[in-house]
This record gives C-alpha cells, sequence and structure tokens, in this order.
C-alpha cells in the first residue's frame, strides 16, 4: 500500500456521502458515529423517525467530516443534542448550524468536542489507519468520503467508533489497535450491524 500523511487521508475522506453507510436504529438508544438516541412516545414515532433521519443526512453531508472525527446525536421532541469529537473547529460549528435549519428543531445543544492540536495525536491517527486499512477486509469499512469506522485520538488515547459487520471484525479491529506504537490505551466502543435493534 502506498503511504499516505494525515493531510491526504484527511483531504480524500471528506468530501459526499458514506459508501458504507448503515441505518439509525430509531427504537434504541444508540452511540455509534451518528447514531442516535431517539426519547419518544408512541404518538411521535414516525416523526421522531423523521427527523432522525434528517440530522443523520444534514451531519453525513458536512464538508469537512471524516474517518478521524465521530458525530452521534440524540433527540427529545424538537431538541436535538450533538455529541462527538472532531478534529477541525469548523465541523463543530457547520454540525450546530446544519442541524438548526431542520424544520421542526427548536433547539440544538452542542456537546461536540474539538480535539487539541496534535502532531502527536496526528501520527497516531496515520498509524491507527494505515494499520486498520492493512488487515485482514477491515480496509472495506474506510471505503467513500465518511467511512462507518472512525478512529478518534485524544492525547495518545485511541477510540474506535462507528459500525463493522461482524464480531470478528470488531474485535480484530480492535487487536490490531493494541499494536499501534505510541498509543497510550485503545477502547473499543464499535457496534456490530444489526445488534440491539428491535426485532
Amino acid at each position: 500500500m502506498k503511504k499516505v500523511g494525515f493531510a491526504s487521508i484527511f483531504a480524500t475522506l471528506v468530501i459526499g456521502v458514506a459508501a458504507f453507510a448503515f441505518s439509525v436504529t430509531v427504537n434504541a438508544a444508540t452511540n455509534s458515529a451518528l447514531g442516535g438516541a431517539v426519547n419518544n412516545a408512541p404518538v411521535d414515532v414516525q416523526s421522531n423517525a423523521q427527523l432522525a433521519k434528517q440530522v443523520r443526512h444534514k451531519l453525513l453531508m458536512l464538508p469537512y467530516y471524516g474517518v478521524f472525527d465521530n458525530l452521534a446525536y440524540s433527540i427529545d421532541g424538537s431538541k436535538v443534542t450533538l455529541h462527538g469529537q472532531v478534529v477541525r473547529p469548523s465541523t463543530r460549528t457547520d454540525a450546530a448550524r446544519s442541524v438548526a435549519g431542520i424544520a421542526g428543531v427548536s433547539q440544538v445543544v452542542n456537546n461536540i468536542q474539538v480535539l487539541p492540536l496534535s502532531g502527536f495525536d496526528d501520527s497516531i491517527r496515520v498509524r491507527t489507519y494505515r494499520a486498520l486499512a492493512r488487515t485482514g477486509g477491515l480496509y472495506r469499512y474506510f471505503m467513500g468520503a465518511n467511512p462507518s469506522l472512525h478512529i478518534v485520538v485524544d492525547r495518545g488515547n485511541i477510540t474506535l467508533a462507528g459500525v463493522v459487520g461482524s464480531k470478528m471484525d470488531k474485535q480484530l479491529a480492535y487487536m490490531t489497535a493494541r499494536q499501534v506504537s505510541g498509543a497510550f490505551s485503545v477502547t473499543n466502543d464499535l457496534k456490530v450491524e444489526g445488534e440491539g435493534e428491535a426485532r
């Protein structure tokens, strides 16, 4: 695999809609990349489902949302709370502004954290990305501009977030990230597609 730097990875992965995006589970309180927790009474199920779909779409369409960011949200009536971590301050601002423009949203609480500037963290981001992309079939989770697997690095600590297709891939990603040199810890917040959905 050709070597890629942080800047080129970031620039390649920040425009467009995810080629490997998964649907939001409306009736479960999930916290995955662009997952949402919806607090709704039975009479509001349809309207909340539509609102969740619009919020997710708006966040996916942010111009600089990429593999090293992770966004999530929760909905309580007409109030939307944004969560997650981003590497650019503008992504935090754009996310709140975009969601606030959705019809039916009366309030946006922006709890998105802007990660500190750090060359050390940047190097870990790149090493983690390369290691995961070269391992087994994990490369497919990085396909598209907004991949389903996200790598969050904060002061040398790695968090894997998003959605993968199997428990095996979840464990493989975790084991691979643990081998990245320089990282202090690895937290595996990956969700497996279909788990936790109402049946």
